[in-house]
């Protein structure tokens, strides 16, 4: 899979190769990027439900051709009723991974795809959400063949799911975990898909759909309630920016860790490394990562709590300067650090006017809380789980806060006129890997598949992974771990493309019009052009 895809009129690229098709059928019938955006994400919804689903949050980060870069923010606030009183009456110390009281955050998922669609809508009339839905409504009725990764993971996580309220009706058919291959259909689902075709996605929020949500979380014990979906909008948010060697990077704002990725990018550019996957390629992208984590751990969260705008950090290059020079070139600097999870799905889409779209959505855990709501077949996330039961501090749990995000989608600007729009899921993991793909293609000049199938590392945790070591993948040069073990990295060796180090995909448009794309071997995914 070294051959990067080409071609001129449109493409999509998910880490589901249906999910892409369906991304590409609709930029064939004349959609936009962001139309097959949603198209895709529906689709991902049902085919990879381990991964993503409408019951989640999403970030979209929107490049269009005539040089702005907006983003936006449909990440769910915790519901009003979700404080320390209520979880102490439960019994709780901290709020549960999973089950009815880890689904205390509203799934701002659909209501992203909404104000999307509005965007795409002012550019020109589009297709109907009947369109946009239809490859998804499929899936759910006919069924999709799970993956091998589907299964497994969902092996593994029985014992953990299989108890809690709607699981095993949706995903243990006999009561037994399903093998690769098995057909899987999820008919709520899809009636449920075709009620946002009909009644407007808003209706998810305000509708008698919603009525239908609430009523489901409230019999299940969640401290949702139907007044929490009322209030919930997604926002348009200006993107956070930093400028590099030869380019402009563009990351999300808070609640999300792009802040993290950015500085990563920003403060790798300050340092020297000669040979791309080096020991000073990968010590120094180790040793920033440390240096964004701290940053990011201290100060980010959600914004209207922050001391702190996201934006300054980037904007001073004394600070950056300062945080460079903390990294020592020969010697890893102390970790662990406390970790952050999450489990994610990324999608790109180009089209031929130029727009650009990188989308990320979530429901956090593999399958979220596990909750699936009985009549709309809608996974739920535990976003909030992440929340501390605290009066103050990070990430304290107050009614209305929005809980701290892993995810981030990401994009540049060359000074030569590329556009390229990038991610990754994987919780702790993703930044780590937009700088692997990032610095290999724009740095380096690697091809843009190549960087994205290269060995990539993590230093922290990810995909239910506990330990805290600089994690890498068994095909780095053995010269250079050596290195890296005397410098006092904590190594870990992983095989070979494993689904730790994320699900990675790429999109350049180039001046000429020419794209080109990237999937990653790690996934189920394809790059789907014409």
């Amino acid at each position: 899979m070294l051959n990067t895809p080409r071609s001129l009129r449109g493409m999509v690229t998910s880490p589901h190769h249906l999910a892409s098709q369906a991304g590409l059928d609709v930029l064939r019938d004349g959609g936009t990027a962001i139309e097959a955006v949603v198209a895709t994400a529906a689709a991902l919804a049902v085919v990879y439900p381990h991964m993503t689903g409408i019951g989640g949050d999403a970030f979209w980060l929107v490049m269009w051709p005539d040089g702005r870069t907006e983003t936006i923010d449909a990440c769910g606030a915790a519901a009003r009723r979700a404080d320390l009183g209520f979880y102490r009456a439960a019994g709780c110390d901290t709020i549960p991974w999973r089950g009815p009281l880890a689904a205390n955050t509203v799934a701002g998922t659909v209501s992203g795809w909404d104000l999307a669609l509005e965007w795409s809508h002012a550019m020109q009339p589009g297709l109907g959400l009947h369109r946009l839905l239809r490859d998804a409504i499929y899936y759910a009725e006919q069924g999709v063949p799970i993956t091998e990764g589907g299964a497994a993971l969902t092996a593994a996580k029985m014992g953990e799911l299989a108890a809690i309220p709607g699981f095993r009706q949706f995903f243990l058919p006999g009561g037994h975990a399903p093998q690769a291959g098995d057909i899987l259909h999820n008919q709520a689902l899809a009636h449920t898909l075709r009620r946002l075709a009909g009644d407007g996605l808003d209706s998810f929020y305000r509708g008698a759909l919603a009525r239908d949500l609430a009523e489901d979380l409230r019999q299940l014990g969640s401290p949702l309630d139907l007044a929490d979906l009322n209030t919930h909008h997604a926002q348009a948010r200006p993107p956070l920016h930093v400028d590099i060697a030869g380019a402009r990077l563009f990351n999300m704002a808070p609640p999300t860790q792009g802040v993290a990725s950015l500085l990563i990018l920003a403060l790798f550019d300050r340092l020297r490394a000669e040979e791309v996957d080096g020991f000073d390629y990968f010590h120094g992208l180790v040793e920033a990562t440390k240096q964004a984590f701290r940053y990011r751990d201290t100060h980010v969260g959600d914004p209207a709590f922050m001391s702190v705008a996201a934006q300054e950090v980037l904007d001073d290059a004394m600070a950056l300067d300062r945080m460079a020079l903390d990294i020592d070139p020969d010697i890893a600097a102390p970790w662990p650090h406390p970790p952050q999870m999450g489990d994610t799905v990324w999608m790109g889409a180009v089209d031929a006017d130029g727009v650009a779209v990188s989308m990320i959505q979530s429901v956090y855990f593999e399958y979220g809380s596990g909750v699936v709501l009985p009549r709309s077949g809608i996974v739920w996330q535990n976003r909030g789980a992440s929340f501390q039961l605290a009066e103050t501090g990070w990430n304290a749990l107050r009614p209305g806060r929005k809980p701290f995000h892993t995810l981030n989608p990401a994009g540049a600007r060359f000074a030569d006129g590329r556009t390229m729009v990038y991610g990754t899921m994987g919780g702790e993991g993703q930044p780590q890997t937009q700088a692997a793909v990032f610095t290999r293609y724009a740095r380096y000049g690697v091809p843009l598949q190549q960087a994205v199938t290269a060995p990539r590392w993590l230093l922290g945790r990810t995909w239910g992974e506990t330990s805290t070591s600089l994690k890498y993948e068994d095909r780095f040069a053995p010269e250079v771990i050596a290195r890296m073990a005397a410098a006092g990295h904590i190594l870990e060796p992983m095989p070979a493309f494993t689904a730790t180090m994320g699900h990675a995909g790429a999109l350049v448009l180039h001046p000429s019009g020419l794209i080109e794309g990237a999937t990653d071997p790690r996934s189920d995914g394809m790059v789907a052009a014409w």
